[in-house]
């Protein structure tokens, strides 16, 4: 009896400090995960100013306007007009947490970046953009903008832009509820925003083109992306140039 008492207090210990170890493993693997992904700066966030709900253009004046604008005139955007841009992207517009763009399941795979080059009263960098507070977290300082270019394939707009949005999807959120189908959802999602960041840069008299040829690794390098993030779209922004209206004929479509 003594003995198998003995052998079951020597099982107890062992266990104990077979947990204690693994414990501490894991403890120091999550530091180790931690310092790889997490990217976040001590210094705070940046509140945006109040988004505009009311513009003096109709929708159907944007849509109408809209166009896909790759030279921009050499200016720097404010804290005011990258916040709005932010917002018709990804903005909340219902206390139950609907955004100004619709997702499947409203599970909101998106990730919203803004690569700060020249944005006045904000120190260039890259911020991850928080829809619920409308504020963003400083990931990184460095103007990365011929990074980022570079990246993407060297397109000028992105060099030339005083910043740049850049979705990225956590495909998990969506595929955890509808399989590989999910992917898609994203994809949809991420179209939806541009085109809401398309036609509020409209209004602001910004312009922007979508941008999804570029090496996908090489963006979430630049970005310091963590490895649940997938880039999908660029987007740079930047005052439009006041251009003659060009006419088409029909040849050149």
């Amino acid at each position: 009896m003594r003995k198998t008492t003995k052998i079951l207090t020597a099982l107890t210990a062992s266990v104990v400090i077979l947990g204690s170890i693994v414990y501490l493993a894991g403890q120091e693997r999550g530091k180790i995960m931690s310092s790889k992904t997490t990217t976040i700066s001590p210094k705070g966030t940046v509140k945006l100013p109040s988004p505009h709900k009311e513009s003096s253009i109709s929708i159907e004046e944007a849509l109408r306007k809209r166009r896909s604008q790759r030279v921009y005139r050499q200016a720097s955007l404010s804290l005011e007009e990258v916040g709005q841009l932010l917002w018709a992207a990804q903005g909340i517009t219902h206390g139950s947490g609907f955004r100004t763009a619709p997702s499947a399941g409203a599970l909101y795979p998106l990730e919203t970046y803004l690569v700060a080059g020249e944005v006045t009263n904000l120190s260039s960098g890259v911020y991850l953009y928080l829809p619920h507070k409308h504020e963003l977290i400083p990931v990184f300082s460095g103007d990365i903008r011929k990074r980022l270019c570079n990246a993407s394939l060297n397109q000028q707009p992105v060099c030339a832009a005083p910043a740049a949005i850049v979705f990225s999807a956590v495909f998990a959120r969506s595929t955890g509820k509808y399989g590989r189908r999910g992917i898609r959802y994203a994809h949809m999602e991420a179209g939806t925003a541009a085109q809401n960041v398309s036609l509020q840069a409209v209004s602001l008299k910004i312009g922007t083109v979508v941008i999804g040829a570029f090496e996908d690794e090489q963006v979430r390098d630049v970005l310091s992306l963590p490895v649940s993030k997938v880039p999908l779209l660029i987007m740079p922004v930047g005052k439009e140039l006041v251009a003659e209206p060009t006419t088409f004929t029909l040849s050149e479509f």
